[in-house]
């Protein structure tokens, strides 16, 4: 049995935050929870969203208002022509929620340092037949020239409609995952 930890997870208060910051009282957490999830879901599995890159969302609950903010390479394509795209959404999530929704757009100034932007980025060139191994060193030397430290890029399946699976994992700079001070970012696509 391995011992794998969720890099993530381990430096939550560390160095990272919480990805939902609020406070349930009276039987209500597993009904944040529920919601969280389903509102995450509708932001990164929407259509008119799909080519925004949106990288995460963070749901931060007041008493009476919710308040999502979306971190996305590309703000223009989810702000939308005079604020209209944003606007849609947030009636949509205040039709979720119930609650007057607050919705908010931080743009992601370097996307190749971003790890669930690069994670997708492979994912979509082997969904499209380019090489695994050029995709994977491509993402490297591009995270690498954006002022990355370090990289370590995983694949496993079937590479290359290969018979039996195998996993090909490349890194180059340091991946310190046992100091729990070093900002480590973690994806998975």
């Amino acid at each position: 049995m391995g011992q794998k930890t969720n890099p993530v997870g381990l430096r939550l208060g560390i160095v990272r935050g919480w990805s939902s910051v609020w406070f349930a009282r009276g039987g209500r957490y597993a009904e944040y929870i529920r919601e969280d999830a389903r509102l995450r879901k509708y932001l990164l599995k929407n259509k008119k969203l799909e080519k925004a890159q949106i990288s995460r969302v963070e749901i931060e609950r007041k008493p009476q208002e919710v308040q999502v903010t979306i971190w996305t390479a590309r703000a223009g394509l989810v702000i939308g022509a005079r604020g209209g795209t944003i606007d849609l959404l947030t009636k949509e999530l205040k039709h979720f929620t119930g609650k007057s929704v607050k919705m908010k757009v931080e743009e992601i100034r370097q996307p190749e340092r971003d790890a669930s932007l690069v994670a997708d980025s492979i994912a979509r060139q082997i969904e499209s037949r380019v090489s695994v191994r050029r995709a994977m060193k491509r993402a490297i030397s591009d995270a690498i020239r954006a002022g990355a430290e370090g990289v370590k890029v995983s694949c496993a399946g079937r590479l290359g409609g290969a018979e039996m699976k195998r996993r090909n994992t490349y890194h180059e700079g340091r991946v310190p995952l046992h100091t729990l001070r070093a900002d480590v970012d973690f994806a998975r696509a």
